[in-house]
């Protein structure tokens, strides 16, 4: 076998493959023993058919088409190996000869990694938010454990912010009720403005088995976005009374005897949470940092190809929401157009750091050990819905493993930058991210850095 590549652009390529015929015969054998065994000759059981038989009875084309078939891809893989191409998609195959008896020859034309140098990315300075709390943060997540161990009293008045009332609801357009537009006993916190736009402004001040209505566009179901009539029939209207705020209530909602020691806890808890989200943003921005540096063209079909799968995921889960791609947009106040262009910086901002951490991953010679593949696997397990056992089987069954270490490996590389970085909070002063590691690795079970950046093109 020889092949020759020619450079279509920058990131794709074609390679001719001309193959002797001799080197089919493996193919071939096989092919005839396939065959064999799927038809029936009188005179003859099946897979004991002779070749010669075959090509009388039904032709050599067959077994051409089935040799070829089954030959191409070996044949590419190995092309591609001799090339020492990084392939990226799948390819585009043609069969441009078939002599039979003599050579086979086609044509393959594939995506590639861009080439590019690697910037500088080790002692990168990047700013990140302060972690400061303050008395304002912890009295509102108190007043917040406060109301989930509040209770609803009925009341004889009419509606306030902040009441709870049970709602039957019913749209129609054009005078008629939708066939998925009413609701009953629809239990609604007033001021939430969780529901249909004008709800709040329509209840506030009516009172139990008043009916109002008024004009929204509808947030669900097979009209989302449209606009739509809609009647509203309120039932009971309770309000919501508070614990007061004393010991008694730090024993009932902790494990704290007193009020100032739930709140020293509720301090602690937030300046953890806003560590976390320091260790955040610097991951994101030595990415952006890296990738500032770097201007390389990326490959158009794995763009395409990205774009397709993602509009995919989008269009199974507006179908099983019971919308319209019209309806989304409506309701995410953008056009088609803007959600393209959106969609397709997300996709190549996020293919961009892909190749770079795969590159930077190359650089430092980092690998994945099972025990680092295994942590992940129960990370993106827990995220599917899946068991642990029930997500590697699928990752196993679709060809998934070497994608899945990519992430990991990507991961490592990403910290690798991060490791050398010197981070500053708004006030200037440095944060000790290494801190930060080792409470995410305790606290997730899996090593440091260990993210996944989308849709994998391994």
């Amino acid at each position: 076998m020889k092949s020759a590549v020619e450079n279509l652009d920058p990131t794709r390529v074609r390679l001719t493959v001309e193959v002797p015929f001799n080197e089919l015969k493996p193919s071939l054998d096989a092919a005839y023993q396939k065959i064999a065994e799927q038809v029936n000759v009188p005179g003859f059981r099946k897979g004991k058919v002779p070749p010669r038989v075959i090509d009388q009875r039904f032709g050599r084309g067959p077994v051409l088409e089935e040799a070829i078939n089954s030959a191409l891809p070996d044949l590419y893989g190995k092309a591609v190996s001799e090339a020492k191409l990084e392939v990226v998609g799948r390819p585009e195959v043609e069969v441009t000869d078939l002599t039979d008896g003599e050579q086979l020859k086609f044509t393959a034309e594939v995506d590639i990694r861009p080439e590019f140098t690697l910037p500088e990315y080790k002692g990168l300075e990047v700013q990140v938010d302060d972690a400061a709390v303050d008395d304002e943060q912890i009295e509102e997540q108190i007043e917040s454990l406060r109301k989930r161990f509040g209770s609803l009293v009925g009341v004889e008045r009419a509606i306030e912010d902040g009441d709870f009332v049970s709602l039957d609801l019913e749209a129609s357009i054009d005078g008629e009720v939708l066939e998925d537009g009413t609701a009953t006993g629809v239990s609604y916190e007033v001021g939430s403005g969780n529901m249909v736009d004008g709800l709040d402004e329509a209840v506030t001040g009516k009172s139990a088995a008043e009916t109002v209505e008024f004009r929204s566009a509808l947030v669900g179901g097979s009209h989302a976005g449209d606009e739509a009539d809609i009647k509203v029939t309120i039932g009971s209207v309770k309000t919501r009374e508070l614990p007061a705020l004393d010991d008694d209530f730090a024993q009932l909602a902790s494990e704290f005897d007193t009020l100032a020691e739930l709140r020293e806890s509720v301090g602690a808890r937030l300046a953890k949470s806003k560590k976390f989200e320091q260790g955040a943003q610097a991951r994101d921005k030595v990415l952006e940092a890296v990738l500032e540096q770097l201007d390389f063209p990326l490959p158009a079909k794995a763009v395409e190809a990205e774009i397709a799968w993602r509009n995919e995921q989008l269009d199974q889960q507006i179908e099983a929401a019971g919308m319209t791609r019209e309806g989304f947009f409506k309701l995410q106040e953008q056009t088609a157009e803007e959600f393209d262009a959106d969609l397709d910086k997300q996709v190549r901002d996020g293919m961009k750091a892909q190749f770079v951490l795969d590159k930077l991953a190359d650089a430092e010679e980092l690998s994945v050990n099972q025990g680092e593949l295994t942590n992940h696997l129960i990370r993106r397990a827990a995220g599917s819905g899946m068991s642990p056992d029930q997500f590697a089987q699928s990752v196993v069954q679709s060809g998934q493993i070497p994608a899945l270490v990519g992430e990991v490996r990507r991961g490592k590389a990403l910290q690798q930058i991060l490791d050398t970085a010197v981070v500053k909070d708004a006030s200037g002063n440095v944060v000790d991210l290494a801190e930060l590691a080792e409470a995410e690795a305790d606290a997730f079970g899996r090593a440091p850095g260990d993210e996944h950046f989308g849709h994998a093109h391994e």
